[in-house]
């Protein structure tokens, strides 16, 4: 019992991982920049500033995937932005994203639904896996 308590108690200090995949990319091109953020109002961040952390994944037959490794406790959302040109940014036709974008827990998004860090947020307190749905529109 003694021994099951540190393990606990160390794998808190340490933090938890959270997977993250995307399965439907239209194409292969440019990478997948993925983004966890773990604040109210951080999203939507249209200028991809305002993220707690960032990862990049390449893509292969038109899958990406990233391991966020330990992270603390506590409440999280994922974006997901699939960079075509590989430029670092949300290219953007009129007010619309040209590239793919997505959210945990949307399935779509539109004027009557658009992204929220309270309706795309997660508890985190064990390890993760996470599936995002990337949205072209």
């Amino acid at each position: 019992m003694k021994y099951l308590i540190i393990f606990l108690t160390l794998l808190n200090l340490y933090g938890f991982d959270i997977k993250v995949s995307i399965d439907n990319l239209r194409n292969s091109k440019g990478v997948v920049a993925f983004y966890l953020y773990n604040k109210d109002d951080s999203i939507p961040d249209k200028t991809l500033s305002h993220y707690y952390k960032k990862e990049i994944s390449n893509i292969k037959n038109n899958k990406a995937s990233v391991i966020f490794k330990n992270i603390p406790k506590g409440k999280y959302t994922i974006s997901a932005l699939h960079d075509e040109n590989n430029n670092g940014k949300i290219d953007k036709g009129f007010m619309l994203p040209k590239e793919g974008i997505g959210f945990t827990n949307y399935k779509k998004i539109n004027l009557l639904n658009k992204p929220n860090f309270k309706n795309a947020s997660f508890e985190l307190n064990k390890n993760e896996t996470k599936k995002i749905k990337i949205i072209y529109f």
